[in-house]
């Protein structure tokens, strides 16, 4: 009877514990959505000619916003498939002890800070990509994405988008490295039994069967690539508007770089102003990663009713 009482008690302290913790992250996220409505609420009904530029805030978080989509989407394009290989391959290819070692390496990527990443882009990655650019805006250079001219630094908006996808590398491999890792071993063995080649298999069995996992890891990676700072604020050479041009040193900025780079020499209506484009995107991010937790736990529930 005693240990059963004090089995109990630990269970209802561990069961209100859980709950609070709970209870106090929902009360967070609720106050700095809250401050950031109150503090950005200046911005959304100033005078146009108040906000820095004099065209209003629209105009003022409208190209920030496309640059951070751009290169957003540039960084999953790269590492969504570049992951989803690796994950293969140390599920699937790699001897034990490589896919082990491989799959720690992989991982260690996260730990690197990302004004590391940042001085790397700038000083080896940017330089080196020249080259390519020039090579882009003589052979492909009828596509507006490589229209040039060509930077004659490197840093542009395709090298940033190279940096924040391998930023963004373990985060889509580690994911869907575990959902490879739960496709049911019958599925696996059946197909091979039938005469599919290891590729077949893979194409027929795994791939079908992690696709919502894979999805929810891009979306997640997502949302680091959105919010993603130092790295942007040093390597990009800014210089605002709206252009697709990838490889040109007329690129559009980007919200979290803006604010870092802006803030503190800011005052007034300025600072509503970069509040109120972090709240766009506290706003987008956020529908990004609740987006990413539903389908990796539809993924879930179909598992488990699978099983």
């Amino acid at each position: 009877m005693t240990t059963r009482s004090r089995r109990s008690l630990g269970d209802r302290v561990f069961a209100g514990s859980a709950r609070g913790a709970g209870i106090l992250i929902l009360a967070i996220l609720a106050g700095v959505t809250l401050f950031l409505i109150v503090e950005a609420w200046p911005a959304f009904t100033a005078p146009a000619e108040e906000i820095p530029g004099g065209e209003g805030i629209v105009a003022y978080i409208a190209p920030l916003l496309f640059g951070t989509l751009l290169v957003s989407v540039i960084a999953l394009l790269v590492a969504t498939p570049l992951g989803v290989a690796i994950a293969l391959f140390i599920t699937h290819y790699a001897p034990r002890r490589l896919a082990q070692g491989l799959g720690y390496l992989v991982d260690l990527l996260a730990a690197i800070p990302s004004i590391v990443y940042g001085f790397w882009g700038l000083t080896w990655l940017a330089p080196a990509l020249v080259p390519f650019y020039v090579w882009l805006e003589e052979y492909l250079g009828f596509i507006p994405l490589f229209a040039g001219p060509a930077s004659a630094t490197g840093r542009t908006m395709l090298t940033i988008g190279l940096v924040l996808a391998i930023m963004i590398l373990p985060i889509i491999s580690a994911i869907a490295r575990e959902v490879f890792r739960q496709v049911p071993t019958l599925h696996q063995e059946a197909a091979l039994a039938l005469g599919a080649t290891r590729w077949e298999m893979i194409r027929m069995s795994v791939l079908p069967y992690g696709r919502s996992g894979v999805t929810g890891a891009a979306m997640l990676g997502l949302g680091r690539a959105l919010g993603e700072t130092m790295a942007v604020a040093i390597i990009l050479s800014v210089s605002g508007g709206f252009t697709f041009n990838l490889i040109s040193r007329e690129n559009p900025g980007t919200i979290a770089a803006n604010i870092a780079l802006d803030f503190p020499e800011s005052t007034g209506l300025a600072v509503n102003a970069l509040i109120a484009s972090g709240l766009v995107l506290f706003v987008i991010t956020f529908a990004v990663n609740l987006l990413a937790r539903w389908i990796v736990s539809r993924r879930a529930e179909f598992s488990g009713a699978d099983s």
